[in-house]
């Protein structure tokens, strides 16, 4: 049986990103045609086996992505990237500089295997972006989250933050940004952009909507009652109308038949693709997506980037630092997140 090889980066060390990965690993079966290499500290994810209740002695250092794939299905393999954490760099609860550094040597490494061909897909866990930040690793400063940084790693021209679960997918026009600075940042390549990049999700996923074989995409406004004809706002008819007709033209031109509504208001916009009426949502600004995401998907939540060169899932939750180390960090939207990533390779 084919099956589709992930590199995890096990997000930071501190966190629960090692023990929902090694969880997430061991609970995957046959039937998920999925072989997983764990980038991160072999002491830490024993460590984070012990608490999950997976025998340590399964995680098997190897030297390279080739070395992981060969193994059995009983064990699992880590890539040692970097020198060895120590206790103190990696406790839980307690992010420090040296785990700062580490968290994204991890996401390089699994990035670097998945553009050379080694791995088919990078799974990312929760990372701290202040401690990434402030960790004076290259390519640390300024580090806002995977997203942006992929793009630049991958060198992508664009990139779309985007959730999925069985019941809502959204993605975002804008992503990490100060919500003064939102609607300056929402243009008509930048609503295209999202747009495109959405319906092309939902088409590759093969979503058939429900009263057609076209899917629905709904792009949702910025403004209450999508600005009330210019009472409440200029940015529905100025930027995120026009974005919408562009990007319809570049989905005809791609040969994507996916239909693109809006912009609708935000509220209806939710409301009915929860209900099934719409197939995704594409949103202006972070939290008009992840809050109603997190309320109808949390735990089980995906974000995949779309736009790269290369297949990137995630979990949709953080670090959760003061559950560290006990072993009760639920590892479903990890799971979810490597399932998602076959399916798209």
């Amino acid at each position: 049986m084919k099956f589709a090889r992930l590199a995890v980066s096990v997000g930071c060390p501190s966190g629960v990103g090692p023990e929902v990965s090694v969880a997430a690993a061991a609970k995957l079966g046959a039937r998920d045609r999925a072989r997983v290499l764990l980038v991160g500290d072999l002491a830490g994810l024993r460590a984070a086996a012990k608490a999950v209740k997976v025998d340590p002695a399964k995680l098997v250092q190897v030297d390279s992505a080739a070395e992981a794939w060969d193994l059995p299905r009983s064990r699992f393999a880590v890539l040692q990237v970097g020198g060895p954490l120590g206790a103190d760099d990696r406790k839980p609860g307690r992010p420090s500089r040296a785990g700062g550094a580490a968290q994204l040597h991890w996401i390089d490494a699994a990035t670097d295997l998945v553009a050379a061909g080694e791995a088919d897909a990078i799974v990312t866990g929760p990372v701290s972006k202040d401690a990434i930040a402030h960790s004076g690793a290259k390519g640390s400063r300024g580090f806002l989250g995977h997203t942006e940084h992929l793009a630049a790693r991958l060198g992508a021209p664009e990139v779309t933050m985007a959730f999925h679960t069985d019941v809502l997918t959204t993605s975002l026009v804008t992503t990490h940004l100060a919500i003064a600075d939102v609607p300056k940042a929402i243009t008509k390549k930048e609503v295209a952009r999202a747009a495109f990049w959405t319906a092309s999700f939902v088409h590759r996923l093969g979503v058939r909507h429900r009263e057609s074989r076209k899917p629905r995409v709904v792009v949702a406004a910025l403004n209450p009652h999508a600005g009330e004809n210019g009472l409440l706002g200029h940015e529905e008819t100025r930027t995120i109308e026009p974005g919408i007709e562009l990007a319809r033209k570049r989905l005809a031109k791609a040969k994507i038949g996916v239909e693109l509504v809006g912009p609708v208001p935000a509220e209806s916009a939710f409301r009915l693709a929860a209900k099934g009426e719409y197939d995704a949502v594409v949103a202006m600004y972070h939290d008009q997506a992840t809050i109603p995401m997190k309320l109808l998907g949390f735990g089980e939540a995906v974000n995949v980037s779309l736009g790269l060169p290369i297949v990137r899932t995630s979990v949709d939750h953080g670090t959760a630092y003061d559950r560290a180390g006990k072993g009760t960090a639920d590892p479903r939207g990890m799971i979810e997140a490597m399932r998602l990533a076959v399916r798209l390779v």
